[in-house]
């Protein structure tokens, strides 16, 4: 089955079924599928075959192919998290599930790059989210699909064997890249900086975005080992003028403001189409893109899936897409 919306009903008939399933949908709906093995989490804004849409009254299902061998769901907390590569199949992929702005993300997020183990095995997932529009009345959650526990803080995480002939790919679309300006590192890893240097010179970091007017609508980029990671900007200060981010910065690298894009759509769409030549199986975007190019109603191609409040790759990212494939190695080229 392809990843797409589905009603509460069909949910419940495909749960009791013993379907495998990944859900993403607004809490009220979550909480009323019965246990089965399923994990999700809350969010209300989705990219579907139709186009962007917002809506609390369907929930997004990825089930996961009959060939699997077979399925272990964890939970895990801001100490645990650190064994989730670790646990992960020898042959197979993980998926990952965070409330946002909760300790677990954070500490997630920062310390990531030292668990034992990273990015030797495939995980992929997201971070959980609400309603803009509710943000400070609410708080992302995710579910344990076994007990049909809900939480505001942990994650969830369904590792996945796979049979030996067939391999888990994760990709990553950033249609960002580093611009030609000035560059910044920061004095210490964190989600908030007050100070940075910007070519070699401390200065504060609020008053240099101010002063030369970025847009911070575009993120920060990073070179880390070729991969470019973004590192989107909130909107707000903290109250003694730090810059709040989503995703973390970090002291060992290096960043630059991307480089602007025109056309957002026409981007997706030509990087789906020849990125992507074996259909993925799951998916997800950030709502940044979501928000500041308009998505709502728009096709960007074949990428269904939740539109989220970041991205997991490995690691944790911003303003980008990722996805998962299964490839059959008996199938392809010698």
């Amino acid at each position: 089955m392809k990843p797409e919306m589905q009603t509460i009903e069909e949910v419940r008939l495909r749960v009791s079924q013993g379907h495998k399933l990944l859900l993403a949908g607004d809490e009220s709906l979550l909480r009323e599928i019965p246990s089965g093995n399923w994990i999700g989490g809350t969010i209300p804004y989705f990219m579907t075959s139709a186009g962007g849409l917002t809506t609390k009254e369907l929930i997004f299902v990825t089930e996961l192919p009959e060939y699997i061998l077979g399925i272990e769901v964890k939970c895990y907390d801001s100490e645990t998290i650190s064994q989730v590569y670790t646990d992960a199949p020898e042959n197979g992929f993980s998926v990952i599930i965070i409330p946002a702005k909760s300790s677990t993300h954070f500490s997630f997020a920062l310390n990531v790059p030292n668990y034992p183990a990273f990015a030797t095995r495939p995980l992929i997932g997201w971070i959980s989210g609400i309603h803009l529009d509710e943000w400070g009345h609410g708080t992302p959650k995710v579910f344990n699909g076994l007990t049909t526990e809900a939480f505001d803080d942990g994650a969830i995480v369904m590792h996945v064997c796979l049979p030996a002939n067939k391999v888990a790919d994760i990709g990553v679309l950033n249609m960002f890249e580093q611009g030609d300006g000035d560059r910044i590192s920061f004095p210490e890893s964190g989600f908030s900086s007050k100070e940075a240097f910007v070519n070699d010179v401390k200065v504060n970091f609020g008053d240099y975005l101010h002063q030369k007017q970025l847009d911070k609508r575009l993120p920060l980029v990073a070179n880390y080992f070729g991969a470019m990671l973004n590192t989107a900007f909130q909107e707000e200060l903290r109250p003694d003028g730090g810059v709040q981010f989503y995703n973390a910065v970090f002291s060992f690298l290096e960043y630059k403001h991307a480089k602007p894009i025109q056309n957002y759509v026409a981007y997706f769409t030509s990087k789906i189409t020849s990125g992507l030549g074996i259909q993925s199986i799951f998916s997800c975007n950030c709502i940044l893109n979501y928000v500041y190019s308009e998505l709502e109603g728009k096709q960007i191609g074949c990428a269904p899936g939740p539109t989220t409040f970041g991205e997991i790759a490995y690691q944790t990212l911003n303003q980008t897409m990722v996805y998962l494939r299964i490839i059959d190695l008996h199938n392809q080229p010698r």
